[in-house]
């Protein structure tokens, strides 16, 4: 449900696994977007629905239901699956507020339907190792926690400066970039709960007082256009980077024929993706830090710094009996312990998970997999746990945007 980017991603598990995973529904309000992916995957008309509520009114299809439909439509989306019978794996954010959260909280425990959240990163092998290793016990108990998501410049342009998540009122960044990892400090803290946050952070550099001189509204219509780094022409069509958001709606782009140059540069030229990135309607922070302090005193903090030329996520743990750190773009680890023999200060253990280069770590279709498992009623990974596990990284979330904003703590109790 949601014909877009990530239900695409998830659904290609089936191409893989197709006596595990059939598509058999679909639903999308754009007519042409259904048409596309009902031939992509051999629906018939009777079997796609331009509504969940036409979805719903026709016997069960299946068991389960993916939702990848946008951000402010998640849960009056899924509240209607649960209570039809479908299980629902949903696309990450959960909710845009507190109180609707809840409400879906509410409505998966009184249908018992499963509802799992795509926290795709826990699946990633360089995180799912490194909680292995907090399970065996191999640092001690976590005393701190700190981890950094860059995001590159191009993808902070396309997403939120000119995109679909430029806005506070759609959802704070922290909310809309970060709760992946945020999600990753509650669960490695499993079954601790968080008490206070704080948060600075703001918008400073994407506004229109930095705009360069001679710059233009547009990209197609801009004398520095050739020189700047964020062109439009340069990121969507010269280097096809992020072209599924600015050629969404191109019809031979979405029917997966040879867009034609002059095809990609009327299509963008038109839409908000070739918009002057100082000169946009964004108001989300181009940067923000977070602090956390959880019930057992320990404290974790997590940095979104935007424009970076390199994107990657970053993470140490420090426990008592030693630490990790690593970088997950090169899919490795270092667990360091202090050394109580003569020699060097501390002895090391560098851990590769294999993975590298991807910034969701290779994690979508384990996700696939471990949530099927979980529907089977087999041993999913420690990778899946249910809807309330994944509520903790949302209110930290809401948290921190309503601290960054008053200047102020928020005591959890406030929820």
């Amino acid at each position: 449900m949601g014909l877009g980017h990530r239900t695409a991603s998830y659904a290609s598990y089936s191409n893989h696994h197709p006596g595990e995973l059939e598509i058999v529904g679909l639903v999308d309000p754009n007519q042409e977007r259904l048409n596309i992916f009902a031939k992509k995957w051999d629906i018939p008309n009777e079997r796609c629905f331009t509504s969940v509520n036409d979805l719903i009114l026709q016997p069960a299809l299946g068991e389960i239901a993916i939702n990848g439909t946008m951000d402010g439509v998640h849960v009056e989306t899924t509240i209607p699956l649960v209570e039809s019978g479908y299980h629902v794996l949903l696309e990450k954010p959960i909710a845009s507020s507190p109180d609707e959260l809840f409400r879906l909280q509410e409505a998966v425990s009184q249908t018992g339907m499963k509802v799992v959240i795509c926290h795709v990163l826990r699946y990633a092998p360089f995180y799912s190792a490194i909680k292995q290793k907090l399970l065996e016990g191999e640092i001690g108990e976590i005393m701190h926690i700190h981890s950094t998501e860059n995001v590159s410049y191009h993808h902070a342009a396309v997403a939120f400066i000119r995109g679909k998540w430029n806005r506070r009122e759609v959802n704070p960044i922290m909310l809309a970039k970060c709760c992946h990892d945020l999600d990753l400090l509650c669960w490695y803290k499993s079954g601790i709960n968080p008490t206070k946050v704080s948060s600075m952070g703001g918008l400073h550099f994407f506004t229109l007082e930095n705009a360069p001189e001679n710059s233009g509204e547009n990209c197609f219509d801009c004398e520095i256009e050739r020189d700047c780094e964020y062109s439009a022409r340069r990121h969507y069509i010269d280097n096809n980077l992020w072209s599924f958001y600015a050629l969404a709606g191109e019809p031979n782009y979405e029917r997966g024929d040879v867009t034609e140059e002059s095809e990609a540069v009327t299509h963008i030229s038109n839409n908000e993706y070739s918009r002057c990135v100082w000169k946009c309607d964004n108001d989300v922070a181009d940067r923000q830090s977070v602090l956390i302090e959880f019930e057992d005193g320990s404290i974790a903090t997590h940095d979104l710094v935007t424009n970076t030329a390199k994107a990657t996520r970053k993470i140490q743990i420090v426990g008592t009996k030693g630490e990790i750190s690593g970088d997950m773009t090169s899919g490795k680890f270092t667990i360091r312990k202090a050394n109580s023999t003569n020699g060097s200060i501390y002895r090391e253990e560098i851990v590769d998970s294999g993975v590298s280069g991807d910034l969701h770590g290779g994690g979508d279709l384990r996700l696939v997999k471990d949530f099927l498992s979980l529907i089977k009623e087999e041993s999913p990974s420690p990778s899946t746990t249910i809807l309330s596990d994944s509520i903790n990284s949302h209110l930290i979330a809401y948290a921190a945007d309503i601290s960054m904003n008053e200047s102020r703590f928020f005591m959890f109790d406030e929820f």
